[in-house]
């Protein structure tokens, strides 16, 4: 099956000017599955799929496959690993399986929740998971039973469509009132703390921007979206010691969550490359503030590579 894979890649990605970048963006990789959140990634899911793209795949830092794809000298089977938003667990545990395979990755960082902050989605699992009451009116969306972890997933899904494109304020207003309501403490621990930010980078895995708040930037002015990103590099660079070229867009969906705009200006403040959440690879031509990734979900390892190998044949290119 490896070797059937290896020649399938190595002929939709051969090497030079032809060559297919892939590039996989993950979140959360947890120590073990999560019955409120099956489908995130676990350590034993992405120790799994980190050997098999080390055996299938040339995988290079993102920075280093960007310069090599605007060159055209790309190896055959070209990838990068990326994460986002800053989760601990991704310094806790993805970190000590990359090192293990000699794997780089990236990992784009939301700044404003380090610390102990928690993300407005996170927010709202784990408000929900630690709702007692079987039964529960939530303002503007309906009454939901919340009885059995079923239940559960169904009020999140309901939740997160309903706020995901409300402003960061609306967000936290409508949060904050179940929060006091159900007097709920939330964890304080999901996000990285600065000094694992600075043990990424030290040991040698790219750091790249995510704005400061993960605001949707198609909701924001121009120069409201400015300052996100800015404030984000700053906060970055200052943490590090080092510059951050590469930037990935908030929810990431091409036309949706950020427009052209925004990729000019992404370019115009001086990054390198932008990566999207717009499914693809990328090749010479593609528009490098606005890289396609694939979001590994897969439960199956037989399943996460034929998604993989689909991937590669996917062939919409975004252009600037």
């Amino acid at each position: 099956m490896d070797l059937l894979l290896r020649t399938f890649g190595a002929l939709c990605s051969p090497a030079g000017a032809g060559a297919r970048l892939s590039i996989l963006i993950y979140h959360r990789v947890l120590p073990a599955v999560d019955p409120l959140t099956p489908d995130v990634v676990d350590a034993a899911r992405f120790e799994s799929q980190m050997r098999l793209l080390s055996c299938l795949f040339n995988l290079l830092p993102l920075s280093e496959a960007v310069s090599r794809l605007n060159s055209g000298t790309l190896p055959a089977r070209a990838a990068c690993v990326t994460f986002d938003d800053g989760y601990a667990d991704n310094a806790e545990v993805a970190f000590p399986i990359l090192k293990k395979h000699g794997i780089p990755a990236t990992f784009f960082i939301a700044t404003g929740y380090l610390n102990g902050g928690i993300m407005f989605n996170d927010k709202v699992i784990e408000t929900v998971r630690r709702i007692s009451s079987e039964e529960m009116e939530f303002p503007g969306i309906g009454v939901f039973r919340l009885s059995d972890m079923q239940s559960k997933r169904d009020v999140i899904r309901q939740l997160l469509t309903f706020l995901k494109y409300r402003s960061v304020s609306e967000r936290q207003d409508f949060m904050n009132r179940i929060i006091d309501s159900e007097k709920i403490a939330l964890p304080n621990d999901l996000m990285m703390r600065s000094d694992q930010v600075r043990m990424l980078a030290g040991e040698g895995m790219g750091i790249g921007g995510h704005t400061i708040n993960h605001p949707i930037l198609s909701g924001l002015d121009l120069e409201s979206a400015r300052e996100e990103i800015a404030g984000g590099r700053t906060a970055l660079e200052e943490m590090t010691g080092s510059p951050v070229r590469t930037f990935a867009y908030p929810n990431g969906i091409p036309g949706r969550d950020y427009r052209v705009e925004h990729a000019r200006l992404v370019a115009e403040m001086g990054f390198e490359a932008a990566v999207t959440t717009a499914k693809g690879v990328a090749r010479q031509g593609s528009d490098v503030f606005q890289l396609p990734r694939f979001t590994p979900w897969d439960i199956p390892i037989s399943r996460f590579s034929i998604r993989l190998a689909g991937n590669l044949l996917q062939s919409k290119i975004l252009t600037a």
